[in-house]
């Protein structure tokens, strides 16, 4: 007879591991409430209403945990992670973070590839977590850098941008898109006319879009993109190879390339946004509602409430979702700080008139797809 062949890698100690690792990730998400859904105030008479879903209020205060819990689930289950061998992740700051924390819950190392320029505050948060940061001065070398850095390591280079899209279960599980629809079950407006969400992996917004077209709402996606970022190129002229020269300066959102999780077809409309315009956005969100939010929240807000003004003036009613993606507090030396702004030659103040005139009078300077 000949021979067969026959291995068996089966690993009962590493198989014992693997199951205490993926118990304490699910039981992270078991012990922690769903985040809120809070209403922007504006005119009653308006007849819409616009709400933010705070992200921020997650154990490591950004939308990024759950994109962290569901990339680990993903490469536990796939055999990716390994103990004592270190997680590795290309993130300009809150992506890290969460993944630092995940990391530590399962007694792994954790190593953030980043732009130099990331806040401080995100640094000491990721480090506050247990996690290393390496930086890179050009942030186009991130994904390069993680990756050399996971094979001469023997680690696992998580690679968010491309697994974003498919570590989530997008069909429901508690993903984000089910608990909007849940938590507006009781509203005025319980199906949403849009949702809004900016991209840095893409994985929010397909996350939504397809949960949306699997449930059959009518629900459209906007997808909000910062300055110097490709992604509205990319998708406007529908060339995956759209590339931008350098970073955004919305950190967690906006990519020098086409991410692979950065899914094009389920989008419906996306809004180039200025940086001065999101950061007018969220300094108007702390007078309002007395909350700090970063960046990427300003951005989103600024698109919604451009959205919320042309269903005004054609007569609509009806809600829009936008997000509160992290807390603002990770970016007083950013855009909270005047001098940054002028550094940066930022002037917000176009753009604070905007919006004044908007909440005052519910109509848009130029037009509700003016500037």
């Amino acid at each position: 007879m000949a021979a067969t062949g026959d291995v068996d890698r089966s690993d009962a100690a590493y198989r014992q591991w693997l199951k205490e690792a993926v118990r304490r990730v699910k039981a992270d998400a078991n012990r922690s409430a769903d985040t809120h859904l809070l209403l922007f105030p504006l005119p009653e008479q308006w007849g819409i209403d616009l709400y933010l879903k705070d992200e921020s209020t997650h154990p490591t205060g950004s939308l990024k945990h759950r994109l962290a819990r569901s990339l680990f689930l993903y490469g536990l289950c796939n055999g990716w992670i390994r103990p004592a061998r270190p997680v590795i992740e290309a993130s300009s700051g809150s992506t890290a973070v969460s993944e630092a924390y995940f990391a530590k819950l399962i007694g792994v190392p954790f190593v953030a590839v980043m732009p130099r320029t990331t806040s401080a505050e995100k640094c000491r948060l990721i480090e506050l977590q247990g996690g290393t940061c390496h930086f890179v001065d050009d942030p186009r070398t991130m994904y390069d850098e993680a990756a050399r850095l996971a094979e001469t390591t023997g680690g696992h280079y998580m690679d968010q941008f491309t697994y974003a899209e498919r570590a989530t279960d997008w069909r429901g599980n508690n993903n984000i898109a089910e608990s909007i629809y849940e938590q507006l079950r009781l509203e005025r407006y319980p199906e949403p006319a849009w949702i809004v969400a900016t991209a840095g992996t893409g994985g929010t917004s397909a996350t939504i879009a397809r949960y949306a077209h699997y449930m059959q709402y009518d629900t459209r996606v906007c997808v909000p993109d910062p300055e110097n970022s490709c992604f509205f190129d990319g998708w406007t002229h529908e060339d995956p190879a759209a590339c931008s020269d350098r970073g955004s300066r919305i950190e967690g959102i906006g990519r020098p390339r086409m991410e692979p999780s950065f899914i094009t077809g389920a989008v419906d409309r996306m809004m180039k946004v200025p940086d001065a315009a999101s950061v007018a956005a969220v300094r108007a969100l702390e007078g309002l509602v007395g909350r700090r939010a970063g960046g990427s929240t300003g951005t989103g807000l600024w698109s919604a409430l451009r959205i919320v003004a042309e269903m005004i003036e054609r007569g609509e009613r009806g809600s829009v979702v936008t997000l509160i993606c992290d807390g603002g507090d990770r970016y007083l030396d950013k855009y909270y700080s005047d001098d940054w702004l002028a550094a940066q030659g930022l002037d917000i103040r176009p753009y604070t008139a905007a919006l004044d005139h908007f909440l005052l009078h519910g109509t848009w300077p130029g037009g509700p797809r003016g500037a």
